[in-house]
């Protein structure tokens, strides 16, 4: 997948480059939302993911606190300028079909992230042991063991896929989740698990 350590070592230019490409995880997951539907890409950056969904007719709102990102994003991505660590949260009473977040965990926020998932919340970030190899480093920004697979079961979203583990040198969680209020799981139609796409680093 997309993700590596950041850290200063000789693959640096490999890593870099590797942290620009649309997530294998995000492709696996996203081929099952429904065409036009409204996607949250949330702390987006310069648009890897809300640019791409943009261009396969997605409905997608690009969020992030830098201005210049946010400025190389599609005009067909609708940018919102908001630093999530500071402030009110930007997105009280919104709602989106698909909520995604990459590369990115800010706790006190979460709760306020998870009520604007209406079907779809597709997360990865890195966890506990990434900062023995490399960034974050930082205790806050990394998930504790099944801290987000908890995270989701505790608001009411059924848990499709998630996976702990190092992946292309990063320790990384990923989720992919559904809300689904007052239905049964059990009536739910059960889904074709999507086949990743291979990827050679």
């Amino acid at each position: 997948m997309g993700i590596l350590k950041r850290g200063a070592d000789s693959r640096k230019g490999k890593n870099a480059a590797l942290m620009k490409l649309f997530s294998p995880w995000v492709q696996r997951w996203s081929e099952q939302w429904p065409a036009g539907c409204s996607v949250l890409d949330l702390a987006c950056g310069n648009g890897r993911h809300a640019n791409v969904l943009a261009q396969r007719g997605f409905q997608v709102t690009g969020v992030d606190r830098d201005s210049a990102a946010l400025a190389t994003l599609l005009p067909s991505v609708n940018p919102l300028e908001a630093d999530l660590e500071c402030g009110t949260w930007p997105l009280t009473g919104r709602r989106f079909d698909a909520v995604l977040v990459t590369n990115y965990l800010w706790r006190p926020s979460w709760m306020n992230l998870l009520e604007c998932v209406s079907d779809w919340y597709v997360h990865e970030t890195f966890a506990l042991g990434q900062e023995l190899l490399g960034r974050p480093k930082n205790p806050d920004f990394l998930l504790q063991p099944g801290e987000l697979f908890r995270v989701c079961a505790q608001s009411g979203l059924q848990v499709l896929a998630y996976e702990d583990g190092v992946v292309n040198g990063a320790r990384l969680q990923r989720v992919a989740a559904r809300r689904r209020a007052g239905e049964s799981w059990l009536r739910l139609p059960l889904l074709e698990s999507p086949v990743p796409q291979s990827y050679e680093p």
